[in-house]
């Protein structure tokens, strides 16, 4: 299978260089999740959709392509099978990691034939076009599949289009949908799905995934690599960008101002962080102070509640202004600012 991805060819949410979630033969620290749904094959009463949610870059769509690419190529039938893995030099793998296979389609943000930009959404026609599949006999009785990535990406005509398929499901055809934020999609799809919740991954299944991608990522020191997988909060595609030496250094700085404020110092970094171009800097800034207030509660437990509460109310303050300015397209510098005055006034 391909091992990588050429810029050119990116699609929403990857990585250059990287293996693609349906080109990924390993699922690391999603055990629980990959034992839920060996279960379900196992009993015989495999629910038609699942909605697989948790924070972004846990494993969700390497899950997904993982429970496909197993039913594409074992069926169901022989009991609880002991894994999901299938060797990547069986048929079923090489057309699933080409989104060859003819019961298996891919529904998410498209790039139209002769396009310079993605949209934004997952388009009502793009769904149709996806959905046709179980309007059609599948090519050899087995299980038609649809993987939905992101649910948060439709848009109301889009999911409206999917809940009419689920609500009325063909035989043998199962949803898969990954979703960061289960809770912004229709109630009535959540309703007619099995929710299955991922956790973010554990700091040593962090660095277990990093050092298996291989150059570039696997050649940083060990120290980094171990510093980018303590801060990454269970996210391995936040450990990526803490990767990046400009990235580490602004949470360096944003730590040593959070410790000790040098006002003209915030006044720069508000600046260097209002630009567009630094959409990825500011919120890993944001990032890093959510994560000082958290540790700060954690270690301040013995205080009284009123001086803990203080620390949750600005998190919660910081986190509204962060909402707002994006909704609204505010200025980014008063929420830099915002932002170090709350912590200041917390302690």
């Amino acid at each position: 299978m391909p091992p990588e991805t050429r810029a050119e060819d990116l699609e929403p949410g990857e990585v250059a260089g990287l293996r693609r979630p349906r080109e990924e033969m390993r699922l690391i620290g999603q055990e629980p999740a990959e034992a839920a749904f060996r279960a379900a094959i196992g009993s015989g009463r495999l629910h038609h959709a699942w909605l697989i949610g948790g924070p972004r870059g846990i494993g969700k769509a390497t899950l997904a392509f993982r429970v496909a690419r197993h039913l594409l190529a074992c069926g169901t039938g022989r009991g609880e099978p002991d894994t999901l893995a299938v060797p990547p030099d069986h048929p079923a793998a090489r057309q699933v990691a080409t989104l060859a296979h003819p019961n298996l389609v891919l529904l998410r943000r498209q790039r139209a034939p002769g396009a310079k930009t993605v949209p934004t959404q997952i388009t009502v026609e793009a769904a149709r076009r996806a959905l046709h599949l179980f309007a059609e006999t599948s090519a050899d009785a087995g299980y038609r599949i649809c993987i939905v990535d992101c649910a948060e990406e439709l848009n109301l005509a889009s999911a409206n289009a999917l809940l009419k398929v689920i609500e009325e499901p063909p035989a043998r055809s199962l949803f898969l949908i990954v979703s960061h934020a289960p809770g912004r999609l229709l109630p009535t799809i959540r309703s007619r799905c099995r929710r299955l919740a991922l956790r973010p991954l554990a700091q040593a299944d962090v660095a277990a995934v990093l050092r298996g991608l291989g150059p570039p990522w696997s050649a940083h020191p060990p120290e980094v690599l171990a510093r980018a997988a303590a801060l990454a909060e269970g996210s391995v595609a936040r450990a990526l960008g803490l990767l990046d030496p400009t990235t580490l250094a602004l949470v360096d700085e944003v730590e040593a101002l959070l410790a000790s404020p040098d006002w003209r110092r915030v006044l720069a970094l508000a600046e260097r962080l209002s630009s567009r171009e630094a959409e990825a800097l500011y919120e890993t800034a944001l990032d890093t102070v959510q994560r000082h207030l958290a540790a700060e509660i954690g270690r301040r437990l013995a205080e009284p509640p009123a001086r803990l509460a203080a620390l949750a109310e600005a998190s919660e303050r910081i986190a509204r202004s962060a909402r707002e300015a994006a909704t609204y397209n505010l200025d980014r510098r008063p929420v830099i600012l915002s932002v170090f005055e709350e912590v200041a006034a917390a302690r």
